[in-house]
């Protein structure tokens, strides 16, 4: 369930689109007016407002704000700007290009979807980075770490709540094979994914073998509770001296359309404090306005399994 406020009656794009326009007329760039525009419309008014500041004003918007925009609020408006496919395209050809590999946003972006999501992320992939996914991630990742995530945008995923004991049998004579092949004991598997999940970081110090163990864990969280483990990377991005702000943005952009106001009630339920709250804490200026923006009210009260804003 989205979280994104928008106008109950928007303007039309080209009102919007004069107003960004406006906004970067005289000395410096009105971020307050794009903030309040841009952070208030979904991704179809946002793909409207681009292609009239374009045929209106022969620029491209983007590249506009680009210029205008400086550190991370130029970041999250520049991702958020993107259609939610392309936004995931992106992330992931730069996790995977870049001069540092993001694997945690490798394995969040990849790691998560259904199958129907990982067959449109696939088409995103290639429509706005130009190459197939499979490929780069081939060339990009090595191990048992590309092996897992070849493997996983390949396959079709079970996501039905029927216990099937043909099934269950299947996978368990797979996940034998696969605990062969990856050259773990059973007994080394077993405690890895019971036992010791918390330790993990501590037992596993070959960083390839981190990776693909982090695409497990990734794998395995989303199957239980995708919300329940966006609010956890959400804790760990703004958890100590200093925030990971890429992390934030990633997170916050991506599923504010999508599930952002079921992580925000699993984050208040597992820590204690709104999500709004602990970003207000860690961020300042008009990035915590926009971040604030999309992230909807502040505060809910849950009825059951029911979930109630309350401005």
């Amino acid at each position: 369930m989205s979280t994104l406020k928008i106008p109950l009656v928007a303007p039309s794009h080209r009102d919007d689109a004069l107003q960004i326009y406006r906004a970067f007329k005289g000395i410096g760039c009105d971020a307050a007016a794009i903030v309040n525009i841009l952070a208030h419309r979904d991704a179809t008014q946002r793909s409207l407002i681009q292609q009239e500041f374009e045929t209106a004003y022969s620029d491209e918007l983007r590249k506009r704000l680009s210029s205008e925009l400086t550190g991370h609020l130029k970041k999250v408006v520049l991702l958020w700007m993107h259609e939610p496919g392309a936004q995931d395209a992106y992330i992931v050809k730069n996790a995977l290009k870049g001069t540092i590999k993001d694997h945690k946003a490798i394995n969040e972006i990849i790691c998560s979807p259904t199958s129907f999501q990982i067959r449109q992320h696939k088409r995103a992939y290639l429509t706005n980075v130009g190459t197939n996914l499979e490929d780069d991630i081939e060339s990009e990742v090595s191990g048992h770490h590309k092996k897992l995530l070849i493997a996983f945008i390949s396959t079709s995923h079970y996501k039905g709540p029927e216990y099937d004991q043909i099934l269950v049998g299947n996978d368990a004579k797979a996940l034998h094979k696969a605990v062969k092949k990856f050259g773990l004991s059973e007994k080394t598997f077993i405690q890895i994914f019971s036992e010791r999940r918390a330790h993990l970081s501590a037992t596993i110090r070959d960083e390839a073998y981190k990776n693909f163990v982090c695409a497990l864990k990734t794998i395995l969280r989303c199957a239980e509770s995708p919300p329940k483990f966006y609010a956890k990377a959400l804790r760990k991005a703004m958890k100590g001296l200093r925030i990971a702000d890429i992390a934030l943005i990633r997170i916050v952009v991506t599923r504010a359309e999508i599930d952002m106001h079921y992580i925000k009630a699993e984050y208040r339920n597992k820590y204690g404090k709104t999500l709004n709250d602990a970003v207000h804490c860690e961020t300042s200026g008009h990035y915590i306005t926009f971040l604030i923006s999309l992230l909807g009210t502040n505060h809910y009260a849950r009825s059951g399994d029911i979930i109630l804003d309350i401005d």
